[in-house]
């Protein structure tokens, strides 16, 4: 079935098209709104396949207070096959792959082998009377950015990316509605040093049963914030105090603003943030979705060239406020960073930041912010 979307009033609206796949989980092609819905949106799954697993199971951790996801399923899934293997790409004649229609332009499915799903089946006992378990509920999606396989996210069309982007938002909007899910996590993985085992470009959606760590702390941060300053929003005041310095701001435009955290973690991290307040990414309006998409090619596209062109791995992760909670205290951004710090050098996490999480940065956040401002990106004449 296709309908037209649009989780803000004014966004512009992309076709989706709904189907199921071989073994019931579900896939959604997204196809820009002013260009014809291709054919072949409804081409059924030919394949034959086992049930998916089972949900995870959660442990707490009672040291830490947190959950631990055991889900021993993943340990089969694909890893880094060839091109012509590829899972993401199109299905052909000679090949079906997890993509049945011969062709796409934005494409988001359920996780063959998710760290959390819906199939919920019992948790088993607890190992020890600290460590009760539950269920892993909640949602694993991947999110095709293209059909071409020896490309990048860089490399995309604003406008391809403008239907990216109101995917995650769709996406966000479905999950935030089922009620075992606490956090909506949409991110991407790029470069095999990351720890990617699918080369096609893709990012992934996670809807997790409970507040992951850093959310939590980020939740609790905010409200003392708020606590001892009349109600006032600390992601706000922090960009605010980021504006006014300067020094470490990379780009901005009206809407958005991309800069290096006066205390980044990561040798090359940047954050880009709208200069409104607003929750989550279906929140966003139709201006700011325009105005999101080019800037985010062009950092992109810096970290590719801090190196003499060699593509950056890297994580880009969109933190959203949680799904049931303290909604007001959250503020929409991306956070992007490189492990790589020098050509030929990646930061590895070690004793101190594995062990202690104290991290210990190589690169002072001013010197990164210089060196993203001169790295400026090429646009590609054709990529309008």
């Amino acid at each position: 079935m296709t309908s037209d979307l649009a989780p803000h009033p004014d966004h512009r609206r992309p076709h989706r098209t709904a189907v199921t796949l071989a073994d019931g989980r579900e896939l959604y092609y997204y196809d820009d709104a002013d260009s014809p819905l291709p054919a072949g949106r409804d081409r059924a799954d030919a394949r034959t396949l086992p049930p998916p697993p089972p949900a995870s199971q959660l442990r707490y951790d009672p040291l830490l207070a947190e959950w631990v996801a055991v889900a021993a399923h993943r340990q089969s899934r694909t890893f880094l096959p060839p091109a012509d293997q590829c899972p993401l790409c199109p299905s052909s004649a000679e090949r079906r792959s997890e993509i049945p229609a011969a062709d796409y332009q934005v494409a988001v499915f359920e996780n063959r082998f998710p760290a959390f799903s819906g199939r919920l089946s019992d948790p088993g006992p607890a190992p020890t009377p600290y460590s009760p378990v539950a269920a892993g509920a909640g949602r694993c999606e991947v999110v095709c950015f293209t059909a071409e396989h020896d490309t990048s996210f860089a490399a995309l069309t604003p406008r391809r990316v403008e239907t990216v982007l109101a995917a995650l938002a769709d996406r966000t909007a479905a999950l935030s509605a089922d009620p075992a899910v606490a956090q909506v996590f949409c991110f991407e993985n790029r470069g095999v040093e990351i720890g990617v085992t699918l080369h096609h470009p893709h990012g992934q959606i996670y809807a997790y049963p409970v507040l992951p760590p850093r959310a939590e702390r980020m939740l609790d941060t905010a409200r003392r914030h708020a606590e001892q300053t009349g109600g006032r929003n600390l992601y706000a005041d922090v960009l605010a105090a980021e504006r006014a310095a300067g020094v470490r701001v990379v780009a901005e435009n009206p809407h958005w603003v991309a800069y290096v955290p006066a205390a980044a973690r990561w040798p090359y991290e940047v954050h880009l943030a709208p200069t409104r307040q607003v929750p989550d990414l279906p929140a966003l309006t139709e201006p700011e979705l325009a105005a999101l998409a080019p800037l985010y090619l062009d950092l992109l596209r810096r970290f590719d060239n801090l190196f003499d062109g060699a593509p950056a791995p890297y994580i880009a992760a969109w933190h959203q406020a949680p799904v049931h909670q303290d909604r007001q205290l959250g503020y929409l951004h991306l956070q992007v960073f490189t492990i790589r710090r020098a050509p030929g050098k990646l930061k590895y996490l070690a004793g101190s930041e594995s062990a202690m999480g104290m991290f210990i940065n190589d690169i002072a956040p001013e010197d990164a912010a210089a060196a993203l401002r001169a790295a400026t990106g090429v646009t590609n004449p054709d990529q309008r």
